[in-house]
């Protein structure tokens, strides 16, 4: 497998999983550019000097996939003069505030009947099945707008691995990235400085026992399940990626073109 071009880009503070996805290969040996595709966690607690950084790369527009739940509980971006923010609200994997409150505040008898015997990585599988079948008109309007006026963008979500870890994909997807490289990306999501900070109610030593980790983890994991289960969902549903594109999405080969010629070297 071609491997992605290392990562310059400093550890930002108070933004989690910032990167660029320049430097993937696609299948007919192209690249995508640096530069112009970033993804990230939330931008509610940046630094100045994270704002100062994300000032400098040139955004267009920043997309953001979080819900009305997520903005109450952390906040909104920081403000980045002269960048246009687009709010696409997509499905939690958690779906909801109701089930976050018990991920924050349950005792270990509640997080076991919700999240043990695998019920919490089949949610997870779930939700990215259901992302991909039920939110074609989101990410057709990105990558739209993509393809108009929109680059250099960032994606994010609350924890940058989720949904945007989706569109991402289906981003990549569009314009050939290779399957492999594509997961790849994906799976740097559970790198240890990138990974969400995950918040428990309560200062007892049992609020993080090592059950309560294990039971809650597959909510915080990239796991290769997980991507698997939205690309089984696009060949079930439409049958091939090319047919999801122009079918699902309404992405004609001639704005797929436009899509490679804005993102691709």
């Amino acid at each position: 497998m071609t491997q992605q071009v290392p990562s310059t880009e400093p550890e930002l503070a108070g933004v989690r999983n910032f990167r660029d996805v320049g430097g993937l290969p696609t299948v007919d040996g192209r690249r995508v550019r640096q530069g112009v595709l970033f993804r990230s966690g939330h931008l509610a607690h940046a630094t100045e000097k994270d704002a100062t950084f994300l000032a400098s790369l040139g955004l267009h527009t920043v997309f953001d996939f979080r819900n009305a739940a997520d903005k109450k509980l952390e906040g909104p971006d920081v403000d980045l003069p002269g960048v246009r923010n687009v709010n696409l609200p997509l499905s939690d994997p958690a779906d909801g505030a109701e089930f976050w409150k018990m991920v924050r505040d349950g005792d270990l008898d509640q997080l076991r009947e919700l999240l043990s015997d695998g019920r919490a990585a089949r949610r997870m599988i779930v939700s990215y099945r259901t992302i991909i079948k039920e939110r074609t008109s989101e990410h057709s309007h990105v990558l739209h707008a993509l393809a108009q006026d929109s680059v250099p963008a960032l994606m994010h979500c609350a924890a940058g691995k989720d949904r945007a870890g989706l569109s991402i994909a289906v981003t990549l997807l569009a314009v050939g990235v290779e399957r492999e490289a594509i997961v790849a990306d994906y799976l740097e999501s559970n790198a240890r400085h990138r990974r969400y900070k995950v918040h428990r109610n309560g200062s007892s030593a049992d609020a993080y026992s090592p059950e309560v980790m294990e039971l809650i983890s597959p909510l915080f994991d990239a796991r290769a399940e997980y991507l698997a289960a939205a690309f089984e969902t696009v060949e079930e549903t439409w049958g091939s990626v090319d047919v999801y594109l122009e079918q699902g999405l309404r992405i004609t080969p001639r704005l797929r073109e436009r899509l490679r010629e804005r993102l691709l070297d």
